[in-house]
């Protein structure tokens, strides 16, 4: 029913034009997602693809006799560190112990491979640890890869578009939108319903929970990787009321040329 146009020449260019191949992924889905906001005058939005952390380094710092700190450092120099519940019976010694088996048979595996090997060598008999040692790296191991999987690595351009004229009227609701937004968690689960779709998304109003209390709309496609595979989603989110013969295009748009990118 809804008579489509195409994005301008003038439009196309602009978003590929923010699509740089130079420096991190991320800058360039930030970059398309800001142009995407200012030329849909709604709010851009892009779920990155997850990356799995690559181990170069796990260290524990004990804490008191039941907790220890957990330093873990990639492969790319980031560096994050968690408090986790110790074994019973486990000294400092032991911690110093179990951090040089790490770095000397996991690193340069992703998390969940580190794993999956540290359970392996210890059914082999293989692994030079004790029960409660093999308990604690696993645990370690364990907090980066739940965090990996629950934490949305979401990206926003453009919030203030949301605030209009017709917003005005009722600004607790826009103030409970633009919260969600901050959060991320409620957005990139809805976002992860367009992941799993062969094509362009639309979530009007009271479809959603979300958007029944802040009369807004979501517009999202998913963009592919090399192999063809959905990687992730890019769209916007706008009132009910917008343009979506000119703003369905356009995102549509955008996901086409994030895939070109990601080849």
């Amino acid at each position: 029913m809804m008579q489509a146009a195409e994005p301008s020449a003038e439009e196309r260019a602009v978003i590929e034009g923010r699509l740089g191949r130079n420096g991190p992924i991320e800058d360039a889905l930030a970059s398309a997602t800001a142009a995407l906001s200012g030329l849909s005058a709604c709010a851009g939005i892009v779920l990155v693809p997850k990356r799995e952390p690559v181990l170069r380094q796990l260290g524990f710092v004990q804490l008191s006799p039941s907790q220890a700190l957990v330093v873990m450092v990639g492969n790319d120099g980031s560096v994050e560190n968690r408090v986790v519940d110790l074994p019973v019976g486990i000294t400092q010694s032991a911690l110093t112990e179990v951090g040089n088996y790490v770095s000397a048979r996991l690193s340069g595996l992703t998390l969940p491979d580190a794993q999956a090997r540290l359970t392996e060598e210890i059914i082999a008999g293989e692994a030079a640890l004790d029960q409660a040692a093999g308990e604690l790296v696993s645990r370690g191991l364990a907090v980066w890869s739940q965090d990996g999987s629950r934490r949305p690595v979401l990206i926003v351009r453009g919030q203030a578009n949301l605030i209009d004229e017709g917003a005005a009227a009722d600004l607790e609701r826009v103030r409970q939108l633009l919260d969600e937004l901050e959060g991320k968690e409620e957005i990139a689960r809805l976002l992860d319903r367009a992941r799993a779709g062969k094509g362009m998304k639309i979530f009007i109003g009271s479809e959603t929970k979300l958007f029944a209390l802040s009369g807004s709309s979501v517009i999202a496609a998913p963009y592919r990787g090399g192999d063809g595979k959905v990687v992730g989603v890019v769209g916007v989110i706008g009132p009910t009321r917008l343009n979506y013969a000119r703003v369905v295009p356009m995102v549509d748009f955008t996901a086409q040329a994030l895939s070109r990118l990601m080849a």
